[in-house]
């Protein structure tokens, strides 16, 4: 998708800045290095080839050969300042790192949360409220597996704490939820990513999420209760049922405090009699589109997280609404086939 981009934007190559900030990010979590991307070049190149069958004429190919290259330097140029970056940072490191799990927590009947700390005893890297870990992992009978999960926890020095859905045949998260306990230890890249908060204060925010896309909401709301002067928070979360609702408890307590507004939706219950938490309103059944259509402050910056097609759906409906592209985040961990949230 990147190189497609890169042919579509040849003579304006500044539309290319959020996706190359993106794919350099994931990469940097996944320790990606320069002498990986000849392997990358033979296998798209190829498929490019195959693609066009008889129009990969010499000069197709080395056109593409080019648009590749020029893309990688860039690429392989923003990645190295960031593992410069991890380098120098306090607590930081490159490469994978051995964590230990510290503890686990049911956060609902489908979410646990692992609190994690380094194996060596030393600090952690601060990171920035939105960012993941990357993880390389050796499961039973499936061997190496690589997985992104969203830190759940605030800043800090000691741990990093992730929350992970248990998915129907997921190889990695069944693994997680049965096999892994307290002093089971984990290979962790430093924190990446790009969903991070833009400046607090010059805007009001909108947190928007479905499922388990509310973990990185987590780790900005712990940051913004800890600062001054909040601006309004308003949090807007859809769950299947009262038992899928992860850190229900402290998203009542945040308004109880008037620190954020929520809404709650509930897809397949009616909503559980109230237990009178003051800024919190229950609904029964989805986040519609009309809906979102009333409620859209054009004055807010909004954070998308969540399934593909609530992603979509919802950034539609915002660009619809004249809400430019600087007031509409969101993370991606899909695959790349949606032109729509990976451009």
């Amino acid at each position: 998708m990147a190189v497609l981009a890169y042919a579509r934007n040849i003579d304006t190559l500044s539309a290319m800045s959020g996706a190359v900030e993106r794919i350099a990010e994931k990469h940097v979590g996944l320790n990606i290095l320069p002498q990986h991307y000849p392997y990358v070049a033979d296998a798209l190149l190829g498929a490019i080839a195959h693609v066009l069958g008889d129009a990969a004429t010499p000069e197709i190919m080395d056109a593409w050969g080019k648009a590749y290259w020029f893309l990688a330097e860039i690429l392989i140029g923003r990645e190295e300042q960031i593992y410069e970056a991890h380098a120098a940072a306090p607590g930081g490191w490159t490469g994978w790192r051995s964590f230990k799990v510290l503890s686990r927590k049911a956060e609902s009947e489908t979410v646990t949360s692992f609190d994690l700390v380094p194996a060596d005893g030393r600090p952690v890297m601060r990171h920035v409220p939105g960012q993941y870990l990357s993880f390389r992992l050796s499961v039973p009978d499936h061997g190496s597996e690589r997985r992104n999960y969203s830190i759940s926890s605030a800043p800090g020095n000691d741990f990093y704490r992730i929350s992970v859905r248990r998915i129907d045949n997921g190889v990695v998260s069944q693994w997680l939820h049965d096999s892994v306990s307290t002093g089971t230890t984990l290979d962790v890249s430093a924190p990446a990513g790009d969903f991070t908060l833009a400046d607090p204060k010059s805007s009001n925010i909108v947190l928007l999420s479905a499922g388990i896309g509310l973990t990185p909401f987590m780790s900005m709301l712990s940051a913004l209760a800890d600062g001054q002067k909040l601006p309004p928070i308003r949090y807007i979360h859809g769950t299947r049922t009262v038992q899928t609702e992860a850190f229900n408890a402290c998203i009542h307590d945040l308004a109880s405090k008037n620190l954020i507004s929520a809404d709650l939706f509930y897809s397949r219950q009616a909503p559980p009699a109230g237990d009178g938490t003051k800024n919190v309103t229950r609904h029964e059944g989805r986040i519609t589109q009309d809906w979102l259509r009333t409620q859209i402050d054009p004055s807010a910056t909004y954070y998308i997280c969540g399934p593909d097609g609530f992603m979509r759906d919802v950034v539609a409906i915002l660009k619809e609404a004249g809400l430019p592209a600087s007031q509409i985040r969101y993370e991606f961990f899909g695959v790349a086939a949606d032109e729509k949230l990976v451009g």
